[in-house]
């Protein structure tokens, strides 16, 4: 049996960097990710630990915000968005006192999302993702692909998970109690108690929705269009929503880090926001609960893994963005003649490195046109393209393109 909490995460030095010269630092991301395993073996090292879980401290916070923080000089202090109203005392005090290292606060709701987090703490407050568990802790590997894609480089992997190992690996997902879990059944039913959790309880603490209900059938529906540009509006009356309503949910589930909507790549910004974003799920083993796919479905029907397989490598690539030395945006491509690439990625210099995915061993010549359209778009700032597909060799196909193992995205 694995034990998840053995893994070192990536960005355990990065909390630490931020402490040093920081007064707030927020650790966000989605709910049993592990941030509290985390933060408390980072309160071992003189900070108080409080959780917002436990009925006393959060009546305390509620009640009496100013007097709670005023007892503290440094905290930890878990799931801040059960009492949001305790970031404007965390204010007060840091004016006062701002020495660094004062807060570290976790979050499993994207508080940025709500008005008042963002304005109180602005240049007070360092924010950093924790996402489920990527292939890169599960396998040791510190390095990161996007940084290293950038410079040029593709990662090596010694022994490529392939074929069923791959498909066990994408159909689990990082989360680390579904890891901990030893069959396919259990962690099916980890994942369908975690998202009901999540429904029932966390999104009451971020958004007033009267038809809790209706959610999670919405949520099953969006499973369906993963990796697929998304009409709420469309999708909303199929479980009679009106468009304005299935917009305002996606964007709770968003906050909840149980999906992102992504934006499409064009050379001119104001392009980006008129066209349609397109919808992907953060985590593999989540969305193949949600569509009922198993390692026998995928035997039966290899087209459904595609899209499971996509989200896979979007949610490690999204991991690697939160370790990474440089600041990337993960983005798509599509055109009016429905060239596509699954993701781009964008540096600040506005550079790219395209990426597709591919469930097969063999890769045809029709798999390129999508990365050969957006390079001839992209001009000088189209730096790689990559092909990564079930197989072993990692192999040059001209003009910046190459294909490589999926597995290579946790390589050395």
């Amino acid at each position: 049996m694995i034990t998840p909490s053995l893994y070192p995460r990536l960005i355990e030095a990065r909390i630490a960097e931020a402490l040093m010269d920081t007064p707030v630092v927020l650790l966000a991301g989605p709910r049993q990710a592990g941030k509290t395993t985390l933060v408390r073996q980072m309160a071992e090292q003189g900070l108080r630990y409080l959780t917002l879980d436990d009925e006393l401290t959060l009546l305390s916070a509620r009640e009496d915000p100013v007097g709670m923080i005023r007892s503290l000089d440094r905290a930890v202090i878990d799931e801040i968005q059960r009492a949001p109203q305790l970031l404007l005392a965390i204010k007060k005090s840091v004016d006062e006192d701002r020495r660094p290292g004062r807060f570290l606060l976790t979050g499993s709701a994207n508080l940025m999302a709500l008005p008042t987090v963002a304005d109180s703490l602005a240049g007070r407050m360092e924010t950093l993702s924790l996402l489920p568990l990527s292939q890169s802790e599960m396998h040791g590997s510190a390095t990161n692909w996007i940084d290293a894609a950038f410079a040029g480089r593709l990662l090596k992997v010694d022994t490529p998970l392939l074929g069923e190992a791959l498909v066990e690996a994408v159909l689990r997902g990082g989360y680390p109690e579904a890891i901990s879990r030893t069959t396919a059944r259990r962690r099916k039913a980890w994942a369908r108690q975690y998202i009901d959790a999540i429904i029932q309880r966390d999104i009451r603490d971020v958004a007033s929705i009267e038809k809790l209900d209706q959610l999670p059938r919405f949520l099953r529906a969006l499973a369906q269009v993963a990796g697929q540009m998304c009409n709420y509006t469309q999708l909303g009356g199929q479980v009679g929503l009106d468009g304005k309503t299935a917009a305002r949910y996606v964007g709770v589930f968003e906050q909840m880090y149980l999906l992102k909507r992504i934006d499409v790549w064009a050379r001119n910004r104001l392009n980006r926001v008129v066209k349609t974003p397109k919808l992907q799920f953060i985590d593999s083993g989540l969305l193949a609960t949600l569509v009922d796919l198993g390692a026998a479905e995928v035997q039966q029907d290899r087209s459904r893994f595609g899209n499971v397989l996509e989200t896979f490598v979007y949610g490690e690539l999204l991991k690697h963005t939160t370790t990474a030395e440089g600041d990337y945006r993960l983005l798509y491509y599509r055109d009016a003649d429905k060239h596509e690439v699954d993701v781009v990625i964008e540096n600040a210099a506005g550079q790219l490195v395209g990426v597709e995915v591919k469930a097969a061993a063999t890769v045809k010549a029709s798999d390129l046109r999508g990365l050969k359209k957006l390079a001839s778009v992209a001009g000088d700032q189209f730096k790689m393209g990559v092909l990564l597909y079930d197989g072993t060799e990692t192999m040059p196909l001209g003009d910046s393109l190459w294909a490589a193992p999926l597995s290579s995205l946790w390589g050395k």
